[in-house]
């Protein structure tokens, strides 16, 4: 087992999206209800400040290790993707600095149903944080990923698949973040 201490910076803006139940209040329009809740899409703490969660760093590093699909040296075929889907841990958010009453807002025109392509459209915002850098704790539980292979997918995750809504991985440009260094505890 080892742990993988991350550094990472945005090479392009985050992006949040997260789902929301909130109430809409009697006789609201559309309209007047987006610009109420808009920031109810960010993730954030108790102090109403944003932070990126640990899960998507680990979506985001295993989605990069499957689209690698790189071949585990005198295994045959076998790829390290099924190591990196079970054999890591990421457990740190990347606060990012930002309160949920100051977060700026992206305006889109987006399907109303959310699935791309979609015919109906409407207008809803985002909350965006335009710079970030922060740092990831990786354990990595499974000794068959290599120091080397664990850096290139990680490199991959920050260019290919993207972190927050519109990332690359889904067809858009946001998310994105390169490693400026990783710092190794063996264990």
């Amino acid at each position: 087992m080892k742990t993988a201490i991350c550094y990472l910076k945005s090479t392009s803006p985050y992006v949040q999206g997260k789902y929301h139940t909130t109430e809409k209040n009697n006789k609201e329009g559309y309209d007047e209800y987006e610009d109420r809740t808009w920031r109810e899409r960010s993730h954030y703490d108790e102090k109403g400040e944003l932070f990126i969660p640990c899960h998507q760093f680990s979506q985001c590093i295993k989605s990069s290790a499957k689209y690698l699909s790189i071949q585990i040296l005198g295994k045959g075929k076998s790829t390290y993707t099924k190591h990196f889907a079970s054999g890591i841990i990421v457990d740190s958010d990347v606060p990012l600095g930002v309160k949920k009453n100051d977060v700026e807002k992206l305006t889109l025109h987006v399907p109303s149903d959310g699935r791309p392509g979609g015919s109906n459209r409407v207008i809803k915002n985002f909350p965006m944080v335009k710079e970030w850098e922060g740092q990831i704790t990786v354990t990595i539980l499974d000794d068959i990923i290599r120091k080397d292979v664990f850096e290139q997918v990680l490199r991959s995750a920050g260019v290919f698949i993207g972190v927050g809504t519109f990332r690359p991985a889904n067809r858009g440009v946001n998310g994105r973040f390169e490693v400026e260094r990783i710092e190794w505890v063996e264990d």
